[in-house]
């Protein structure tokens, strides 16, 4: 009856048996921490750290992107005024070119205006020469007469100066 008073039966065999599974335990949790949780330990560490910097790269390239996001805006708003500005400097080239481009038109119709008055000039100069040729033969032609006439050389003179004359400068220069 003395197995009935037991109640789990325990003796100095089973207490020995625990103590040296727990101790085998311990060394083998320990054995399993050094070879296998401390170096997954690490690596979930290392991938902590490795997400960490992932994110705070993401941080900065959003920083970024969100800086040059405003620059393009910024531009985008500016770039009406720079292309009115840069039309406005069309224009006034364009302006400028066309007041050049007038200027030179006039002044060459003012050479041509001067060269037509002046080929005008020079024409007038020879019709009213070949009038007085024309007056100096048609006088010469008059003395032939009058000396076939038998007019002396001082009637002569006489007629031909007075013919020249009455016909005077207005006759031969207009």
């Amino acid at each position: 009856m003395e197995e009935m008073t037991r109640l789990f039966n325990l003796d100095f065999q089973l207490l020995h048996d625990v103590v040296l599974m727990a101790i085998a335990v311990f060394f083998l949790f320990m054995m399993m921490s050094k070879l296998l949780f401390n170096p997954v330990r690490k690596m979930l560490a290392d991938r902590r750290e490795k997400i960490a910097g992932e994110l705070s790269d993401a941080a900065n390239d959003k920083k970024d992107a969100a800086a040059l996001k405003a620059d393009y805006e910024a531009r985008l708003k500016n770039i009406d005024k720079e292309a009115e500005q840069i039309l406005s400097e069309a224009r006034q080239k364009a302006q400028k070119n066309a007041a050049r481009i007038e200027s030179e038109a006039k002044e060459e119709a003012a050479r041509i205006i001067q060269r037509a008055n002046e080929e005008a000039e020079l024409s007038k100069k020879r019709a009213m020469d070949d009038v007085k040729q024309e007056m100096i033969t048609v006088a010469s032609m008059m003395a032939a007469k009058v000396v076939a006439a038998n007019i002396d050389a001082s009637v002569q003179d006489a007629l031909v100066e007075e013919t020249l004359k009455e016909m005077g400068d207005s006759t031969w220069q207009s």
